[in-house]
């Protein structure tokens, strides 16, 4: 068992049954009465984020999390299968924890995949991503980049939103945590 004085971003803590992985934190040391721990915690497994208080020196059980990098190689149905990329091992990865990520996923790209236990957790991806445009309305004559936006299929079957003059076969830089549009990329 560790303490209060061990924490530090990216640890993950066992609380009640589940696993919280330690976002921020600080020693909070007021001129009157005793010390304590200010946190932000996020859930592995849904995400969730709360902020939680513990008094200096209280016992935590700290949880050990293998952070892995894996190749991403297909889509099964209803799971998506990973490669070590030290061993070579193959995972199945079920859909609900990959989660939003694959709208951003391509074949043989390298994703980290946070493991517990030989479980998978949660998969972290690049902030960002390069995706082709696979289909956009054409422009038209006059659409200016300080214009609105349209809609575009980017190759993973995902839709962005885009400035107007974007056309098909366009390569664009994606933010993977909103899907928003980040700007053109020229090969």
């Amino acid at each position: 068992m560790a303490s209060t004085a061990d924490i530090k971003n990216g640890a993950v803590l066992s609380l009640d049954g589940h696993l919280w992985s330690v976002i921020e934190f600080q020693h909070v040391k007021p001129g009157k009465g005793g010390a304590f721990v200010r946190t932000k915690l996020k859930n592995v497994v849904t995400g969730k984020t709360v902020d939680k208080t513990f008094n200096a020196g209280t016992k935590l059980d700290f949880e050990n999390v293998d952070r892995r990098e894996y190749t991403y190689l297909y889509n099964d149905g209803d799971a998506f299968v990973f490669m070590d990329q030290s061993d070579y091992d193959q995972i199945n990865v079920p859909s609900a924890i990959v989660g939003d990520a694959a709208n951003f996923m391509l074949e043989n790209q390298s994703i980290t995949i946070a493991m517990h236990d030989g479980n998978p957790l949660y998969i972290e991806m690049p902030a960002s991503v390069i995706l082709e445009i696979t289909y956009t309305e054409p422009g038209l004559q006059g659409d200016r980049s300080t214009g609105g936006t349209k809609s575009a299929t980017v190759e993973t079957g995902y839709e962005i939103q885009v400035p107007l003059f974007l056309e098909t076969g366009t390569k664009v830089k994606v933010d993977t945590r909103t899907g928003d549009y980040l700007g053109r990329v020229n090969d």
